[in-house]
């Protein structure tokens, strides 16, 4: 018995001193860990992104070249496009975000830059800058909008909405950007998508609307006509241009396979998945946004 008590007292006096050491002894500052020479470069340039952002930029260009292994430099990228996005300086933007995506495509930088050179793939087609796939046309006294745009394969309303022209008219004389691409289209049925190409490189990915049971027809395929706000001439009616019940949307690009083309919707929730009659569904702004673009004679491969 004498022996258990000498145990307990023991103990309660190791716990005493335990406690009174722990309370009364020297305490231990924590110290932080410094902050690496890539945190103090990106905290910098974050910092001077709106108030300079001339700085900003040399300071994430050196995260690049000075740690081009790492995912700070992915980072840094993707900020310098979007400061040159702010910028309205296009060209230079779109070099960064190809950088990005041929580098350093296993980081989670890489989508978000995807479709960011998507969106400005777009911008510059539809913006008066002068690149490789362009030309400046000097309008010739029997011109027309419509006689350039059949000579080089492109469309009125490209013509119009890189030049921002707003009306059809034309002057002697006048120096207009026009587009020499030849587009095409590839859609995915498996993925519900519809790329827009220029030989062989994605302009822009769209997601579309699918024939039900696999209805879409599979094969190459050509636009034969393009016409604005569609009248649907549905089986027993003819439903009218911006009616509800109008399934064709805004926009239509018939194929030259009959009875089939793509085409806008009343139904935007519907977009990714197989729910059409076998045409081709887009979303009103998106097909707004292709049907500027592709004229008749584009290549349609569906697949």
């Amino acid at each position: 018995m004498r022996r258990y008590i000498i145990y307990i007292l023991i103990a309660v006096i190791s716990v005493v001193l335990f406690t009174r050491l722990f309370k009364f002894g020297p305490k231990v500052k924590l110290m932080k860990k410094p902050a690496s020479q890539i945190e103090v470069l990106l905290s910098k340039a974050i910092e001077l992104k709106s108030s300079s952002p001339a700085e900003a930029v040399q300071k994430f260009e050196k995260v690049v070249n000075d740690f081009p292994d790492s995912q700070q430099a992915a980072m840094a990228l993707l900020e310098i496009a979007n400061i040159y996005i702010r910028q309205n300086q296009l060209l230079k933007a779109e070099a960064n975000l190809k950088q990005l995506i041929d580098n350093y495509p296993q980081t989670e930088q890489m989508v978000q830059a995807q479709k960011q050179l998507w969106n400005l793939n777009i911008a510059i087609l539809f913006s008066s800058l002068e690149t490789d796939d362009s030309m400046i046309y000097e309008v010739k006294p029997d011109d027309t909008l419509y006689r350039i745009a059949k000579r080089y394969e492109t469309t009125v309303e490209l013509i119009m909405k890189s030049n921002n022209l707003t009306s059809s008219l034309i002057k002697p004389g006048m120096k207009l950007k026009i587009v020499k691409s030849i587009f095409n289209i590839v859609v995915d049925k498996a993925n519900n998508t519809l790329a827009l190409k220029v030989a062989g490189e994605i302009v822009k990915v769209y997601p579309v609307g699918t024939g039900e049971n696999n209805s879409t027809p599979v094969g190459k395929f050509k636009i034969v006509n393009r016409i604005v706000n569609p009248v649907w001439y549905k089986t027993g009616a003819i439903v009218p241009a911006g009616s509800p019940e109008n399934i064709l949307g805004t926009r239509w690009l018939g194929l030259s396979q009959p009875g089939y083309g793509i085409h806008g919707t009343i139904d935007p929730d519907s977009i990714g998945t197989q729910c059409t009659q076998g045409c081709i569904r887009m979303r009103n702004e998106d097909v707004e946004e292709l049907f500027i673009i592709v004229p008749v004679g584009t290549e349609v491969t569906i697949k």
